[in-house]
């Protein structure tokens, strides 16, 4: 019996022994990065900053009171720095959206940038993970925090996927960017706002190429960014972008004009499926539609501490084919203006303080509303606080 303890406990000493052993020796301990580098640096440079924007908004529907209430309107964290002498990465996820995990990349779509830049020769990078689409537009490539109120184009765009980019670098001033990814809007039923149109299949390679030319010019002052990206949405279904963005900033000036067009297939935005909400059967998917948006832009800034600018979108969306209860021709109309007043109340620091006044009119054409749908314009007053917090 003395013995059967004695080796009991010799057992139960050898395993708790090794139930405290660390996972990784000290010598095996090094990073993936550090061995990479045989022991030399690895993490070049590294930040982490926190990315916070709130408000207090009266939203106004054609002049009458709809709603007031304080929002979070954007919480991110953001990861970026080098490593090596050729890496780079960035990782950002967003606080404000859904989680669950898409089919096409099996990463939550709160996930906005997961990817890595390798620097292959001073004439060409890749970059591989989950990044912003290179379309083109100030609205578009901007952080999205400083943006009060996207275009309806923007704004309806998923525009971070996953997929493969390569940079052609001519000069410091002057690059062109070769990009494959997924193309969420391709993925099948739950794509659309009332499903696949009846007849149409879902694509088995659902991706979505791009070539995009972004070049400086004057002393980097002015900025011209152009892109065209095509994609297949389901058979025999595509989608086509066309989108420039022209900005100047230099001194207390930042001025933009964005032009973006669309024509797909189906409906990727749903702005015209969903005027046939109220119809007797339920709401039709629309197909063969186009989408047309100018956006202007002036910034300037007064003082170190104020900044204010005027802005305003132009919209057009229509149906270039007659498909269901969708007559050829113009259904949207609709145009916003804005005036923004923003106090930095700290030198050298991203923390502002804003007050946003927005005029939205909600246009559409005598085809809109015979499928039931009414026109109507919004307003908003928007008090609130951006902040770009620099962790480390």
């Amino acid at each position: 019996m003395k013995k059967t303890l004695l080796w009991a406990c010799f057992l139960i000493g050898c395993a708790s022994v090794q139930a405290q052993d660390p996972l990784i020796e000290p010598e095996e301990g090094r990073t993936l990065l550090e061995r990479f580098t045989k022991g030399g640096k690895s993490i070049s440079s590294s930040s982490m900053n926190l990315q916070f924007y709130t408000s207090a908004a009266a939203n106004f529907i054609d002049g009458s009171l709809d709603e007031a209430a304080f929002k979070i309107n954007g919480v991110r964290l953001e990861l970026l720095g080098d490593f090596g002498k050729n890496f780079a990465y960035h990782f950002r996820q967003s606080f404000n959206k859904y989680s669950n995990p898409r089919a096409v990349d099996n990463l939550s779509s709160s996930v906005e940038c997961a990817y890595v830049d390798w620097r292959m020769n001073p004439h060409f990078m890749l970059t591989v993970g989950k990044q912003a689409i290179q379309l083109s537009g100030y609205e578009y490539w901007v952080n999205a925090i400083r943006v009060r109120e996207f275009s309806d184009f923007n704004n309806y765009i998923d525009c971070y996927q996953a997929g493969l980019n390569g940079a052609i670098i001519f000069s410091p001033t002057q690059r062109l960017n070769l990009q494959v990814l997924n193309n969420s809007a391709a993925k099948g039923e739950e794509s659309f706002i009332y499903g696949l149109p009846e007849g149409v299949n879902k694509v088995k390679v659902p991706v979505l190429s791009t070539l995009n030319w972004d070049g400086y010019f004057f002393d980097r002052g002015l900025n011209l960014r152009y892109s065209a990206s095509w994609g297949e949405l389901a058979d025999k279904r595509d989608i086509l972008y066309l989108t420039a963005g022209n900005v100047w900033e230099k001194g207390p000036i930042v001025a933009y004009a964005d032009f973006m067009y669309s024509r797909e297939g189906i409906d990727t935005k749903g702005l015209i499926s969903e005027l046939s909400a109220t119809l007797a059967d339920g709401g039709v998917t629309a197909q063969h539609v186009h989408y047309f948006t100018t956006i202007l832009n002036f910034d300037y800034r007064v003082h170190k501490h104020w900044n204010v600018y005027a802005k305003g979108a132009y919209e057009l969306g229509g149906v270039y084919k007659a498909n269901g209860p969708y007559e050829k021709g113009l259904y949207r109309r609709t145009w916003n203006a804005q005036l923004c007043a923003e106090y930095f109340p700290m030198d050298n620091s991203e923390l502002r303080i804003y007050l946003h006044l927005l005029y939205k009119d909600h246009g559409l054409t005598s085809r809109a509303r015979a499928l039931g749908a009414d026109d109507y314009t919004s307003q908003r007053i928007s008090l609130g606080l951006v902040y770009t917090i620099p962790v480390f």
